[in-house]
């Protein structure tokens, strides 16, 4: 099956149009020939396959296939149309009437059936999916069905994506290393007092141990890897509104994962005086009597940390001098809906990094990636003396975008960090803890952030889980420091005394 888009609709005119038949039929067979074939390769353009009069309409039948989509040249025929019986007949176009609009798209796989707007019907068929859309003249003007389209297109890249295996390709691993320790380090932090599970999902409260812990992970960083490099501290907000998301491409996709933040439809005591009163007679918070109080979601807690960075940029222009920027943010939490799997301190909803970004020329972006990955090598190997890979991997996010990173001689995708857990045993899956992005032009254009120069402006960034370094380092380590590496211990200094219970 090709791509083809199939329209059946009418003008409405200001009087009878017999009188111009001849020159109707006349304007649509050149329009065949040259007004519906430009821009399109030859033999590629849309078709005028059907028409004819009725009292107060033009009824008109267009195919066509990627290129002069129906919904284009039934407003290239409208302009001609309407100079051409204009002048000689006196007859107006009043505007376009839809009586069905239909796409076929071809597809090796099935989907099931979106539930947006616009959308009739959807059916999958064999070799592709057929969608009849219900728009008028403003939605075609508007180019819905283009969005529509391109969305279905995502979708069935998206199942392609998810049956391969291409978007993995393993880049250098350490040697196999000796692991004492095999239990799993979460159960043995609880046993030890190190922690206690927090009162919401996939949350951890860390007492003093796993905290200094926490702390000397983040010593490492600054002082082996930021500050060698150059990076400057700064401070992002954690709650994030729609217009950031929608800047960066979360939007598109980013629903199933995010905490949603409603603010109070208003700070009147009064307005909440039921609220507070239900509360102290019954000891109960009434949600859903909040849930009635409370606005629509202006955004959600941070789920990606980098992007509310790009506010500080957004709209400017750069001096040359000032690039590369290299900064870093560690004030906060991130917060993010993980599926299943939540029982450790590897899978959270509420999780501390460091955010590392970097903004330049194309350059200066992949040298700043590289620096990255040498300071990397070095605090794994010579510091926390793990066992771990690294492989290039190209994320959804980017696959949609034509961003394929594992593309010969393409720079552009993320690099993961994996580290294998010695209680999941010798198969079990290694755990991904670390990555480096280069993520193209695709924030500094979403952002409309520009150069002196002119030259295009690329980024990239890297997050430090320390729930994620944690949760390596003392699967491979285990709890006692006496077997920790000595290069990790002198930056600890003495691990504090925990909190004890009768």
């Amino acid at each position: 099956m090709e791509l083809e888009f199939n329209l059946k609709a009418y003008f409405k005119t200001s009087a009878d149009p017999a009188p111009a038949m001849e020159a109707v039929a006349a304007l649509f067979e050149e329009a065949n020939r040259t007004l519906l074939t430009k821009g399109a390769p030859e033999g590629q353009g849309a078709l005028v396959t059907e028409w004819q009069l009725g009292e107060d309409r033009i009824e008109l039948t267009l195919d066509s296939g990627r290129y002069v989509r129906v919904h284009d040249a039934v407003f290239r025929l409208k302009k001609a149309l309407a100079e051409k019986l204009g002048k000689d007949f006196k007859i107006g176009i009043r505007g376009i009437e839809v009586e069905s609009f239909v796409i076929q798209v071809p597809s090796e796989r099935e989907l099931k059936e979106l539930k947006v707007p616009y959308i009739r019907s959807m059916q999958n068929v064999e070799g592709g999916i057929v969608l009849e859309l219900e728009v008028g003249e403003a939605d075609m003007k508007n180019r819905v069905p283009d969005r529509i389209l391109t969305l279905l297109e995502e979708k069935i890249e998206a199942a392609k994506y998810g049956a391969k295996a291409e978007h993995w390709n393993l880049l250098w691993q350490r040697e196999p290393m000796e692991h004492p320790f095999t239990e799993d380090p979460t159960q043995a932090m609880m046993k030890e007092g190190w922690l206690k599970r927090g009162s919401s999902r996939g949350q951890w409260i860390h007492g003093p141990q796993s905290t200094k812990v926490f702390r000397t992970f983040e010593k490492i960083v600054y002082e082996e890897l930021l500050q060698p490099l150059g990076y400057r501290e700064m401070i992002f907000p954690k709650m994030v509104t729609w217009d950031v998301w929608m800047k960066s491409g979360h939007a598109k996709g980013v629903y199933p994962e995010i905490y949603y933040v409603c603010p109070p439809q208003t700070r009147d005591p009064e307005y909440w005086e039921e609220v507070a009163d239900y509360y102290k007679v019954t000891h109960e918070v009434p949600t859903k009597l909040i849930k009635e109080k409370i606005g629509e979601p202006i955004g959600g807690m941070c789920y990606a940390q980098c992007p509310p960075f790009w506010g500080f940029v957004a709209g400017e222009t750069l001096p040359n001098e000032e690039i590369p920027i290299r900064v870093f943010d560690r004030s906060g939490t991130s917060h993010r809906y993980e599926s299943g799997g939540i029982h450790g301190i590897e899978r959270v909803d509420e999780f501390h990094r460091v955010e590392i970004l970097w903004l330049g020329t194309k350059e200066q972006v992949v040298k700043a990636a590289e620096e990255l990955h040498e300071r990397y090598m070095h605090i794994f190997n010579e510091i926390l003396d793990i066992e771990w890979r690294k492989a290039k991997v190209t994320p959804w996010f980017m696959a949609q975008e034509g961003l394929l990173g594992l593309a010969e001689g393409n720079v552009v995708g993320t690099t993961d960090y994996e580290a294998c857990l010695p209680y999941r045993g010798e198969d079990g899956e290694w755990l991904e803890f670390q990555n480096v992005s280069i993520n193209g032009d695709k924030y500094p254009k979403g952002f409309n952030v520009k150069l002196q120069s002119g030259e295009e402006l690329w980024s990239g960034c890297s997050g430090v889980g320390l729930e994620r370094w944690a949760a390596v380092f003392l699967a491979q380590k285990g709890l006692d420091p006496e077997n920790w590496p000595e290069e990790f211990r002198k930056r600890l200094g003495e691990l504090p005394k925990g909190i004890r219970f009768l």
